[in-house]
């Protein structure tokens, strides 16, 4: 009995290091919106720097797994019903985005240094993805009204102007609250949606 369980002991000691070094991870990138080092993350979980390097190798998969945490404590886009009033959809488009990327900003600013990392780069595409996906589903209306080159270009737009990149530039450089900067974001919204509305209709 004594031989088996030794095992599952050291597995479950195993799990229990990793888990204390991705919540240690989590946690300073939060408090610095930047990526912490080996070192830092092995003294904030209290254990060994050789054991966070057993167990990821290096920063750059320490980084993403904590990514592929903090994407997984997150709930899902809120899909926005397409036959609300515009109005109504335009605040809740704006607003389940804004209080995603609020909660996102600390972990792309930290993902700074690994912008060109090949496993961030392909989550920041499915995440953008989905995001999009949501936004094309809220505003169904809209869009079948347009022809495929507008809607595609609609569709940019939107994403151009209510990107993660635009959030951090509104709440970080411009120091906006958040319902001032979701405040500019409906603004934005309806403004590129009647654009294209009024594009799209005949002319009198």
């Amino acid at each position: 009995m004594a031989e088996t369980s030794r095992p599952d002991g050291r597995n479950r000691r195993a799990a229990e290091t990793r888990r204390k070094i991705i919540a240690a991870a989590k946690a300073m990138i939060a408090e610095t919106s930047t990526a912490p080092t080996v070192v830092a993350v092995a003294k904030r979980a209290d254990v060994s720097v050789r054991s966070v390097f057993q167990h990821f190798g290096d920063v750059e998969s320490l980084f993403v797994t904590v990514v592929d945490s903090i994407r997984g404590d997150l709930a899902a886009p809120v899909r926005t019903p397409s036959d609300r009033p515009l109005s109504a959809r335009i605040a809740a488009v704006v607003h389940n985005r804004a209080e995603l990327f609020d909660k996102i900003v600390p972990l792309r600013v930290a993902a700074g240094q690994f912008v060109n990392h090949p496993a961030l780069t392909e989550r920041a595409q499915e995440s953008k993805q989905e995001l999009r996906q949501a936004t094309l589903e809220a505003f169904a209306p809209e869009f079948a009204a347009l022809g495929e080159p507008d809607r595609e270009q609609l569709a940019d737009a939107i994403e151009a102007a209510l990107s993660l990149e635009a959030w951090i530039v509104l709440r970080r450089r411009d120091g906006m609250s958040f319902e001032r900067a979701t405040a500019v974001w409906r603004l934005t919204l309806t403004a590129l949606l009647a654009h294209e509305q009024a594009a799209a209709s005949p002319a009198a």
